[in-house]
């Protein structure tokens, strides 16, 4: 995977060649959907190096605050690196102005952040970002490792998107139930389980609501 950037901070614009192996940031699996007042993010907990299993229990999520998410796919230096840069930044803005960004807030700052490492050394991560406002309510923002950023309802990173967004397409309605919104996430990780050769046996389910951000475990189907 090659992609070419324009870089205008510069006396005269050049492009830059970035290159890249788009299955490092497809080997994660990431999963995300918005209910009628949460939103529900799955990732697989596998981290390899080649074609070895390194371990089966890394949480490839990093709490922002006490209601938003953040879930990262790629390379393991890249997504831990830049996790935490983004949560401690937006740590540190809130004890700056001791206001609490809101998700949209955070998703723009994390969308930026990523378009200007782009054009230094670039982050091959990709993100769903969830968050509950009181305001607002539940949302849901894909990001991808070339910084573009929309609003979803329901979204996925990683060949096992392939797969779970067709299920999505058909199963998935707005103001689903948790209950609903469960069984749907068990039936989207049987599918990838089912009809992925690169298995990963171990996925972690967290859903962000009014109450905060918990781990919750969805029906076996």
């Amino acid at each position: 995977l090659v992609a070419f950037v324009l870089v205008t901070n510069q006396s005269s614009p050049q492009f830059c060649c970035i290159a890249g192996d788009a299955g490092r940031v497809a080997m994660d699996n990431l999963i995300g959907f918005v209910g009628k007042d949460y939103v529900l993010i799955a990732s697989d907990t596998t981290t390899r190096h080649s074609i070895v299993v390194v371990k089966d229990d890394e949480d490839k999520t990093i709490q922002l605050d006490s209601h938003k998410l953040l879930a990262l796919s790629g390379e393991q230096g890249d997504r831990v690196q830049f996790g935490e840069f983004i949560a401690k930044n937006i740590a540190l803005n809130t004890l700056r102005s001791g206001i609490q960004m809101s998700t949209h807030a955070a998703a723009n700052f994390t969308r930026g952040e990523l378009a200007h490492f782009l054009r230094q050394s670039p982050y091959f991560v990709n993100i769903l970002l969830a968050g509950y406002d009181n305001d607002v309510g539940p949302s849901l923002y894909f990001m991808d490792y070339l910084s573009s950023m929309h609003k979803m309802d329901k979204a996925g990173h990683g060949y096992g998107s392939y797969f779970i967004l067709s299920t999505l397409d058909r199963l998935w309605k707005p103001g689903m139930s948790l209950d609903e919104g469960l069984k749907l996430m068990g039936a989207c990780i049987q599918e990838i389980k089912t009809r992925l050769v690169i298995n990963s046996p171990r996925y972690l389910v967290k859903v962000i609501d009014k109450d905060g951000v918990r781990i919750i475990t969805p029906p076996k189907n």
